[in-house]
């Protein structure tokens, strides 16, 4: 598996940042091959993209998720193998540092992507579009403050 690793500061209070990150089905907004993102429930999600001409189908499954702290995922089904978490830090009332860690296994041409650095390119792309994203908007567009524990 390779890691991924990327913040930026957003300048939006935490729970904008939060909430937002919290709209999932907004990711194609900000995330380059992200072609739909449909949430099935509080906890799954499932995923199209389509990365290098390849297009591909995943579901995710938030396993531990804290309002203005964290949200932390793991694949479950596809050909896509991931986890991470997205971290909140508010840094005061209207900045926020958002970081990102993931975990990839790429499989078929994106092993070679990710030799050649394009998976961590996309990422720091993303999170620089995130960012943004929400300050042109100045606020989000929804927000789920529910909480997820782990092993529920």
């Amino acid at each position: 598996m390779s890691t991924v690793k990327e913040a930026v500061e957003v300048e939006v209070p935490v729970h904008a940042a939060y909430n937002q990150w919290t709209q999932f089905e907004e990711f194609p907004q900000f995330m380059e091959g992200v072609e739909e993102v449909r949430q099935l429930d509080d906890r799954h999600n499932h995923w199209t993209t389509k990365i290098g001409g390849v297009k591909r189908e995943f579901d995710t499954e938030i396993v531990d998720q804290l309002p203005d702290e964290r949200i932390t995922w793991r694949t479950t089904t596809g050909d896509t193998r991931q986890k991470g978490t997205v971290h909140f830090e508010r840094l005061d009332d209207t900045h926020t540092r958002v970081e990102l860690v993931m975990d990839i296994e790429p499989s078929g041409i994106e092993k070679a992507g990710d030799m050649l650095g394009m998976i961590d390119r996309r990422v720091k792309g993303d999170m620089r579009r995130f960012k943004e994203y929400m300050e042109k908007r100045g606020g989000e567009s929804g927000a789920w403050r529910g909480r997820i524990r782990p092993g529920e």
